[in-house]
C-alpha cells in the first residue's frame, strides 16, 4: 500500500468519523421525555402534594422535565415532497452567482451569515458537550441568567433565552473560534462550525412519519443523481462555496506531517469533503428511529425514570439505520476511490437506511405499525385537549361573570321595584285620612 492510498484511507475514515458522530449524538438530543413517564411524573405529584390541578402539575412537570429541550420543527409529507425542487432551486442558484458574480465577494457574504449561524450553532455544541462532562447536578447549581423581551404594553414575549456563566465564556469562545475563521479560513474551525450545524439541525429538525422520511429520501435519491451525474452543477458548487457547509481531510497530511517534523516546506493540502445534506439528510431519519425505539420502550415498560435522558433501552431500529448509514458511506467512499470520480452519497445512503428500517419492521413483525406511525401524535392530542380544557375553563368563567351581573342587575332591578311602592303606600295614607 502506497503513502498516497493510506493518506487517502486515513481521510475516509475521518470523514466518516465526522459523519456519524453529530448524527450519533444529535439523535439523542432529539429524545423528549416519553408521554408515559409525563403523565407518571404528573399522578405523582399530585399525589404527593394533593393538587388536581392540570395547569399547576403541568406548570411544574415542564420545568424537570422539559428542561434544555429545544423547540422541534416537523417536516411533513407535503413539504417533504418540496425538498428535491426548493434544493435544486437553490443549487442551481447558486451556480449562476458563481458563475456570473465575483466569487471573492460571493463568498465573503456568504461567510459572513455562517459565521453568525454557526457561532450560536457552535455555542449550543459546546455546551452540550460541557453538560455532558459536568453531569446534571452540577450544571444545574451553575449561575444561571434569564433575558427576557416583551412588547412594551403587551404581556407577550418577543423574545426568551436562559444560559449560565459556563454558556457565556462558551459564546465568548465561539465568536473568538469565527473570527480566526472569518480571516485565515482554517479547515479545522471550519470542521467544527459544520460539524455543530449538523448536531443541531438533527436535533431540532424532525420528520412526523417514517413515510415523509422514505418521501424525503426517495425525492433527494434522485435529485443527488441528476445534478452529480448529469451536470457539474453540485460538484462546482461544492468547490466554489467557501464556508463550513462541509467536513474536510486532507488527502495528503501524512506527507504535510512528514515534511513539518523535518522541517521541510509544506506542501498544498488536498482535501477531500462530504456535505452536510449527506449527514443531516439521513440523521434526521436515524433520529426518528431512535424516537420509535424509545416509544416502544417506554410503553411496554413505563417508568417514571424514564427521561429524555434515559438511553438504556433497546434500539432495533436505531441499530439498523445506523449501521446502513456506515454500510452506505462507506460504500460510496469505495467507488469513488475505485472510479476515482465524485459520488453522489445519497444514492447509496438513502436505499440503505430505508430498507434497513423496513427490513428490520417486517422480521418482526411490525411493518404495519411503523408505517402507520406519527411522530408526536399523542403529544398533539394532549396540547388539543388542553388548549379545549382552556377554552372551556374560559367559557366558564365568562358564563359564570355573565350570572353574576345578571344577578346584581336582577337585585337592582327588585329593589328599584319596591322602593316606588314603599313611597305609593306613604302616599295613600294621607288620602285615606281625607276620605273618611
Amino acid at each position: 500500500m502506497s503513502s498516497s492510498d493510506s493518506d487517502l484511507y486515513l481521510a475516509y475514515a475521518a470523514l466518516m468519523t465526522g459523519a456519524v458522530m453529530p448524527i450519533y449524538f444529535g439523535s439523542f438530543q432529539s429524545l423528549s421525555t416519553p408521554k408515559t413517564t409525563r403523565d407518571l411524573i404528573k399522578a405523582a405529584k399530585r399525589k404527593k402534594s394533593n393538587k388536581t390541578s392540570d395547569d399547576e402539575s403541568s406548570d411544574s412537570d415542564s420545568d424537570s422535565d422539559d428542561e434544555d429541550s429545544g423547540v422541534s420543527e416537523k417536516v411533513t409529507s407535503g413539504e417533504a415532497m418540496w425538498f428535491p425542487i426548493m434544493g435544486s432551486a437553490v443549487l442551481f442558484g447558486l451556480f449562476l452567482i458563481f458563475k456570473f458574480l465575483n466569487k471573492e465577494y460571493v463568498n465573503l457574504l456568504l461567510s459572513f451569515y455562517f459565521g453568525i449561524v454557526g457561532c450560536l450553532a457552535l455555542t449550543q455544541a459546546l455546551s452540550f458537550a460541557s453538560r455532558g462532562l459536568t453531569g446534571r447536578n452540577l450544571w444545574k447549581k451553575l449561575p444561571s441568567f434569564k433575558l427576557l423581551m416583551i412588547q412594551r404594553g403587551q404581556d407577550e414575549e418577543l423574545f426568551k433565552a436562559s444560559f449560565n456563566a459556563v454558556e457565556i465564556g462558551l459564546f465568548g469562545l465561539s465568536i473568538l473560534l469565527v473570527g480566526v475563521y472569518m480571516l485565515t479560513k482554517n479547515w479545522i474551525i471550519s470542521n467544527l462550525l459544520a460539524l455543530s450545524l449538523s448536531l443541531n439541525a438533527i436535533a431540532l429538525m424532525s420528520l412526523d412519519s417514517f413515510r415523509t422520511g422514505a418521501i424525503m429520501l426517495g425525492g433527494l435519491f434522485v435529485y443527488d443523481i441528476f445534478w452529480v451525474f448529469a451536470t457539474p452543477v453540485m460538484v462546482s458548487v461544492a468547490k466554489n462555496f467557501d464556508a463550513p457547509i462541509k467536513i474536510v481531510w486532507p488527502k495528503n497530511i501524512v506527507e504535510a506531517l512528514l515534511a513539518l517534523s523535518r522541517s521541510e516546506p509544506l506542501p498544498q493540502l488536498q482535501f477531500t469533503m462530504l456535505g452536510l445534506g449527506d449527514i443531516v439528510i439521513p440523521g434526521i431519519f436515524v433520529a426518528l428511529a431512535l424516537r420509535y425505539d424509545q416509544l416502544v420502550a417506554s410503553e411496554a415498560k413505563p417508568s417514571i425514570h424514564f427521561t429524555k435522558r434515559y438511553s438504556r433501552f433497546a434500539k432495533p431500529y436505531f441499530m439498523a439505520t445506523m449501521a446502513a448509514y456506515v454500510a452506505g458511506l462507506g460504500t460510496t467512499m469505495m467507488v469513488m476511490h475505485v472510479f476515482k470520480a465524485a459520488q453522489p452519497a445519497l444514492l447509496y445512503l438513502s436505499p440503505a437506511c430505508t430498507g434497513a428500517l423496513f427490513l428490520t419492521a417486517w422480521l418482526r413483525g411490525e411493518l404495519s405499525q411503523v408505517w402507520s406511525w406519527t411522530d408526536g401524535e399523542d403529544d398533539d392530542e394532549d396540547e388539543k385537549k388542553g388548549d379545549d380544557k382552556k377554552s372551556q375553563n374560559s367559557k366558564n368563567k365568562s358564563k359564570t361573570s355573565r350570572e353574576t351581573v345578571k344577578e346584581n342587575g336582577d337585585d337592582a332591578t327588585h329593589d328599584a321595584k319596591q322602593t316606588p311602592t314603599r313611597k305609593s303606600s306613604r302616599k295613600s295614607k294621607p288620602s285615606a285620612k281625607r276620605r273618611d
